[in-house]
């Protein structure tokens, strides 16, 4: 197990310095002028961009702007002088300053990231809860009338848009019956006492309840249809007969021979759904007001701060790959011969 997580540990940073190469290449080579939209574009004058193209160190060759882009990003250790003796420090990975604000943009993503987490999390929460619930009873129950619906549940949640279902839950849920709100985010961990805002668990909680719905939808779609398909093809394996010819539990055969088989697929495309799930968290935010990554970007993109997005790719990049290596350790302690292999 120590040998497949090195393995997959290495692999993931050669993973990371690959995606910042071309990370680079696309932000800091493109045929862009960042210093000519922070000075105000077409009406900018030569020496406020002469001063802003040297402040973001745009005159320096390709080689050193790179080398400052790793830089910012890897701890590296120096020394530190105390008295007569020298200690190692390590420098904290910066991702830069915002263009348009000037502001630190690692203050910008700490603010911005646990929003987009609780969007992501609580929604991965509740389409695998969904998903497996309504999965494994279709399966157990073929063409019953719970199997039909859950199919024109997938029908449903594949085909619609996520901006189509974010606006319909709110019109129904917030605006008609006045169940949600329809907008805005709530603090877990409570707001600011003279802010006016509501914070909390439950107003946490109750703030999120529209974003998630939405989010999971389809996602619960998807693998309602995927835990369906697992679960009746490993009901007819070789080993599931052979547990029950010996008289195993019919609980015992569901949970300890079909389920951990099955959801081994399953434990695969949720590492590969968080990414996916990251890009289109875009749009819920943007339907519910939360100022998550999603609305970073678009800040972002209207002002042409191309660090800001820059910063949210990274970030992004350093989280889908923790969270891979994360599954591929589960999947690795769920079938142990994936860590022999």
């Amino acid at each position: 197990m120590f040998r497949y997580l090195v393995r997959r540990t290495l692999w993931a940073i050669v993973l990371f310095l690959v995606i910042m190469f071309v990370t680079f290449v696309i932000f800091f080579m493109a045929p862009n002028n960042p210093a000519r939209a922070i000075c105000g574009g077409d009406q900018a004058r030569p020496e406020c961009i002469e001063l802003a193209t040297e402040k973001l160190g745009l005159d320096k060759s390709i080689v050193e702007q790179y080398r400052r882009f790793i830089g910012r990003l890897v701890p590296v250790s120096t020394p530190y002088s105390h008295g007569s003796f020298q200690t190692p420090h390590f420098k904290t990975p910066s991702l830069g300053t915002a263009f348009a604000t000037s502001e630190e943009l690692n203050t910008t993503i700490l603010k911005a990231a646990p929003v987009t987490a609780s969007l992501v999390i609580g929604g991965a929460v509740l389409w695998m809860l969904v998903g497996l619930a309504v999965g494994i009873y279709s399966a157990l129950k073929p063409r019953s009338l719970i199997d039909r619906g859950a199919m024109v549940f997938v029908l449903i949640g594949v085909s619609a848009h996520p901006v189509w279902i974010g606006l319909i839950l709110s019109y129904f849920f917030g605006v008609k019956w006045h169940l949600t709100p329809i907008a805005n985010y709530a603090n877990f961990f409570g707001a600011p006492a003279d802010s006016g805002l509501p914070g909390g668990p439950w107003q946490w909680f109750y703030h999120m309840i529209l974003p998630w719905c939405t989010f999971a939808l389809l996602f619960s779609a998807l693998y309602v249809r995927m835990i369906r398909a697992n679960v009746m093809e490993t009901l007819n394996e070789d080993f599931v007969r052979t547990a029950r010819a010996k008289g195993a539990p019919e609980r015992r055969v569901l949970f300890s021979h079909v389920l951990r088989n099955a959801l081994l697929p399953v434990v695969t495309m949720l590492g590969m759904d968080i990414g996916v799930a990251l890009g289109g968290a875009i749009f819920t935010e943007g339907i519910f007001q939360l100022p998550g990554l999603g609305r970073t970007v678009l800040l972002g993109i209207n002002n042409q701060d191309l660090a800001t997005i820059q910063a949210v790719v990274v970030f992004a990049t350093v989280a889908i790959l923790v969270f891979n290596l994360v599954v591929d350790l589960l999947y690795a302690w769920i079938d142990p011969r994936i860590r022999l292999s």
